[in-house]
C-alpha cells in the first residue's frame, strides 16, 4: 500500500512460464529482505520522530492543542470538523491540514465553513508525516488559532506508526463499519487517546451492537476516552467539546 514507510512490504513477482529446472532458498533470500525492509523502516520513522518533536515544540510555543483524526473511509473526519465549526467555530479559534491522496474537496468543505485549511495530497502515500506537517504549516494562517486538526489519510493501518507532533490522537469509527474494527485493527486504536463512536443515528437501522463495540475498545485501547456522537444530529457532541475545551485550558 505504501512504499514510503514499507507497510506494504516488497511485492515479488515470478512471470515465468517454464518448470523451474533449478531450487530456490527462498527462506534464506526471503530472511535477508525482511532484515531490509526493518532497516528502512526504521530509519523513516526515526527521521519522522525527530519531525515530529520539532512540530510539537512548535504547537508548544504557540499553545496550540492538535488532535490527529484518524479513521477509515468515510467514518466521518470531515463532517465531525464541520460541524464542531458550526456549534462552536466562534468560541475556539480552529485551523485545519487536511490529507487524502488527491483533490482539495475536503479543504474546500472546511474552507466554506470559515475555518483556515491547508490540503496536503499524499498522492499514493496512505498517511501524513511529520515533515508534511511541517511544511504545510508555512501556507497555513494560524492567527488566533487555539485547536489544529490534522485530518489523516483515510486508513487504519500505516498512519498508526507516524507521530505528527500531536497533543491526542482521536479515532473515529462508525457504526455502519461493524463492532470488531478495534480488534481488526488494533495498533491504531491501542494508541487513541479518545474514540469515537460516529453515526449513532443509524446504530438502530444497521443493527450495530453498542455493548459489543465498546468492550472490543475498551480490550485494546483502555485509556481511551469513548464517546458516542452523530455529526449529522449532533447527538453527544457536548462531551466531544467539553474534551476540547478540558484540551485547551490544560
Amino acid at each position: 500500500m505504501c512504499d514510503h514507510c514499507g507497510c506494504g512490504g516488497p511485492v515479488h513477482r515470478h512471470d515465468h512460464d517454464h518448470d523451474h529446472g533449478h531450487s530456490h532458498d527462498h527462506d534464506k533470500d526471503h530472511g535477508h529482505d525482511h532484515g531490509k525492509l526493518i532497516e528502512v523502516q526504521q530509519s523513516i520513522l526515526s527521521q519522522n520522530d525527530r519531525f515530529a518533536e520539532q512540530n510539537r515544540g512548535f504547537f508548544r510555543a504557540r499553545g496550540l492543542f492538535v488532535a490527529n483524526l484518524l479513521s477509515s473511509p468515510g467514518s466521518g473526519k470531515t463532517s465531525l470538523i464541520e460541524r464542531t465549526l458550526v456549534d462552536r467555530g466562534r468560541h475556539y479559534g480552529i485551523a485545519v491540514v487536511v490529507g487524502d491522496l488527491e483533490t482539495e474537496n475536503d479543504a474546500n468543505r472546511i474552507r466554506a465553513k470559515g475555518a483556515p485549511a491547508v490540503q496536503i495530497t499524499t498522492g499514493t502515500l496512505c498517511h501524513l508525516d511529520a515533515h508534511m506537517v511541517q511544511h504545510a504549516l508555512e501556507d497555513l494562517d494560524l492567527g488566533n488559532a487555539k485547536i489544529l486538526f490534522l485530518e489523516n489519510v483515510g486508513n487504519l493501518v500505516c498512519p498508526a506508526s507516524f507521530d505528527l507532533g500531536e497533543q491526542a490522537r482521536v479515532v473515529l469509527v462508525s457504526v455502519t463499519e461493524g463492532e470488531d474494527k478495534p480488534l481488526k485493527y488494533a495498533p491504531i486504536f491501542a494508541r487513541a487517546d479518545v474514540v469515537l463512536i460516529n453515526k449513532i443515528d443509524l446504530a438502530e437501522i444497521v443493527g450495530f451492537d453498542r455493548e459489543a463495540a465498546i468492550t472490543n475498545i475498551r480490550k485494546v485501547a483502555p485509556q481511551a476516552r469513548i464517546l458516542e456522537i452523530s455529526t449529522k444530529t449532533g447527538a453527544g457532541m457536548d462531551a466531544w467539546y467539553a474534551f476540547l475545551e478540558q484540551s485547551i485550558a490544560r
